[in-house]
């Protein structure tokens, strides 16, 4: 898992998986706002368009960003102290309906489990 550089007050951000590569691959003005949504984590707040990820309980969030007529989701834990973890980012491709395909529903799962046992490798604890 990749580390991002600290300023004073910052907690490190890790990228799980092909989180980071993905993100990437985003047109560039959704890769910056949602770069923009990772530093106000990484600072302990929270973005507006910041929301409540569904399925992993409290501190699991989402960044949506609509750009050219598609949804771009980032998906990311706040659950760990010293840490903010993004665990996915992908561009919504739903076959009906709003939801999330079940593919990156257990991919986050998965990714959270990953992120869980790093951290607890790294600081020798686990969640708040």
């Amino acid at each position: 898992m990749a580390r991002e550089r600290l300023v004073p007050g910052e907690k490190p951000l890790y990228w799980v998986g092909s989180a980071k590569r993905d993100l990437l691959s985003f047109p560039d003005a959704v890769r910056d706002y949602v770069g923009i949504a990772l530093s106000v984590a990484q600072f302990g707040g929270k973005h507006g368009s910041v929301k409540p990820w569904k399925g992993e309980g409290g501190g699991v969030m989402e960044v949506v960003a609509n750009h050219a007529g598609d949804t771009w989701r980032a998906v990311y834990t706040v659950r760990f102290e010293e840490a903010v973890y993004v665990l996915h980012a992908f561009q919504k491709k739903a076959a009906k309906g709003i939801k999330t395909t079940h593919s990156d529903i257990r991919l986050i799962a998965e990714r959270l489990r990953q992120a869980r046992k790093d951290y607890e490798e790294r600081h020798g604890y686990t969640e708040e």
